[in-house]
C-alpha cells in the first residue's frame, strides 16, 4: 500500500527539472535570435550602396572635319647641288663650316688666284700695245687718204686701211681675251650657287681641285622651302584630282608613325603616270620648313586634305568598340547604366572618330573601362567631356 507513495514523488521532481531545461531552452534562443537580428540590421546600415564600375567618360561633340588620304613618302631637298670649281687649281682657304647655313653668292672657297692675274695682266698689256698699233695705223691711214693720188698710190691706201683693220680687230680680240681672263679669276673664288645647308667638306684645303674631279667641295641642299615624295594608291587618284579642280590642297608632313605633326604645306604636283608595278601614283608636296622640323632623306606620313566634313558627330576613338556584329559605344543613360549602342563608324584619325549613326551630339560615352560593362550595369562616370575630340580624320579600312 505504501510503494505507490514512494514511487511518485521522483517522476514529479524529474518533470519540473524537465521544463525548467525547456524554459532555459526557448530563453536562450530568443536572446540569441534577437541578438542575431539586431546584428544583422546593424551590418545591413553599415554597408553602403553600390556606387558603380569607375569608368572614364566623355561627350560625342558636333562639328566640321577635314577628311585626309595618307600616305607614306620622302623629305626631299628643294634643290641640291654639289659645289665644283671651274678652274684648276690649288685650294688656298676654306671660307664655310660643314653644317653651317650659306646664302647665294657667299664665298665658300678661293683657289689659289696668282696664274690667273698673271694671264689677266698680260692681256692687259697686250690690249694697250695693239691699241698704239692700231692708232698708229689710223693716223697713217688718215694722211695718206689726204695726200693728192700723185704722191700717195690707190695700193698704198688700201693696204694702209688693210693694217688698220687688222689691229681693230685685233684690239678687240684683246678685250675678249681680257674679259675671258677676268672671268678665269673671278672663278677662283668658289661661290654658292643658292641659299641652303652646306654638307660634310670633302676637299680640304691645299689639296688641287680640278674641273673634272664630280665629287667636288661641298654639296649644298636647300630646305627652305622643301619637298615631299609620296604615294597613294592609284584606287585614290579621283579623289585627289578633284580636290585640286577646287583649288590649293592643304597637305600635312606627320612623323613616320603618325604621332606628331612636322609641317604643313602644299600639293604641287601630281606625277602624270601610275606606277604599273606598285599600282600607286606618285605626289610633290612643298612645305615652307622654316623651322626644319623635315631633314632631307627623312620618312614621314603625308595626309592629303580631300574634303571636309560639315556637321558630324564625333567621339574619342577610344570609345569604340568591336563586337562580334560590328562596332559599338557603351553609351551611360541618365540613370548611370550603359547601354551598348550599335554605331556606323565613317572615319578615325588623331584619336578621333565619326559616328554616322546611332548616336547624337551631346551624349555621354564611356572612354575607358569598358572591359567591365554589359549593358544595364550602373557605372561611377568620371567627366572627361571636357576634351572636345579633335576634328582631323581619315578613313577606316
Amino acid at each position: 500500500m505504501n510503494e505507490p507513495e514512494i514511487s511518485e514523488k521522483p517522476r514529479r521532481r524529474g518533470v519540473r527539472r524537465t521544463g525548467v531545461s525547456l524554459l532555459l531552452i526557448v530563453l536562450v534562443v530568443g536572446v540569441g535570435g534577437t541578438l542575431w537580428l539586431r546584428h544583422d540590421d546593424e551590418s545591413s546600415a553599415a554597408t553602403p550602396p553600390d556606387p558603380g564600375v569607375p569608368v572614364t567618360t566623355a561627350l560625342s561633340v558636333q562639328g566640321d572635319v577635314p577628311i585626309y588620304l595618307s600616305g607614306l613618302g620622302t623629305v626631299q631637298a628643294f634643290n641640291t647641288v654639289t659645289v665644283t670649281a671651274q678652274v684648276n687649281g690649288t685650294l688656298v682657304d676654306v671660307r664655310f663650316k660643314e653644317g653651317q647655313m650659306v646664302k647665294k653668292g657667299d664665298v665658300l672657297a678661293v683657289i689659289d688666284p696668282r696664274p690667273f692675274q698673271d694671264t689677266l695682266d698680260e692681256a692687259v698689256a697686250k690690249l694697250k700695245q695693239d691699241e698704239v698699233d692700231r692708232d698708229y695705223a689710223k693716223v697713217t691711214l688718215d694722211r695718206d687718204l689726204k695726200l693728192d693720188n700723185q704722191s700717195v698710190t690707190q695700193q698704198t691706201v688700201d693696204n694702209q686701211r688693210s693694217t688698220y683693220h687688222q689691229l681693230e680687230a685685233q684690239v678687240n680680240q684683246d678685250n675678249a681675251a681680257i674679259a675671258d681672263a677676268q672671268t678665269q679669276l673671278s672663278y677662283t673664288q668658289i661661290i654658292s650657287p643658292l641659299d641652303g645647308r652646306t654638307g660634310i667638306r670633302l676637299l680640304d684645303q691645299g689639296n688641287v681641285i680640278t674641273t673634272t674631279d664630280t665629287t667636288g667641295l661641298v654639296v649644298i641642299t636647300q630646305t627652305k622651302p622643301i619637298s615631299v615624295i609620296s604615294t597613294l594608291p592609284e584606287t585614290d587618284l579621283p579623289a585627289v584630282q578633284e580636290a585640286m579642280k577646287a583649288g590649293a590642297v592643304t597637305v600635312t608632313a606627320l612623323t613616320k608613325d603618325g604621332g606628331s605633326a612636322l609641317g604643313s604645306g602644299t600639293l604641287t604636283v601630281l606625277d602624270n603616270e601610275i606606277d604599273q608595278t606598285t599600282g600607286t601614283i606618285r605626289l610633290k608636296s612643298t612645305f615652307p620648313n622654316e623651322d626644319e622640323t623635315l631633314w632631307p632623306g627623312e620618312f614621314v606620313q603625308l595626309r592629303v586634305q580631300q574634303r571636309v566634313e560639315k556637321g558630324v558627330v564625333t567621339v574619342p576613338s577610344a570609345a569604340v568598340q568591336r563586337g562580334s556584329d560590328g562596332y559599338f559605344i557603351y553609351v551611360v543613360k541618365p540613370d548611370s547604366t550603359v547601354d551598348a549602342r550599335p554605331v556606323k563608324v565613317g572615319q578615325i584619325e588623331d584619336n578621333v572618330a565619326i559616328v554616322e549613326t546611332g548616336l547624337k551630339a551631346g551624349e555621354t560615352v564611356v572612354t575607358a573601362g569598358q572591359y567591365r560593362l554589359e549593358p544595364g550595369i550602373k557605372v561611377m562616370p568620371e567627366d572627361n567631356s571636357s576634351q572636345t575630340p579633335a576634328t582631323d580624320s581619315k578613313k577606316v579600312s
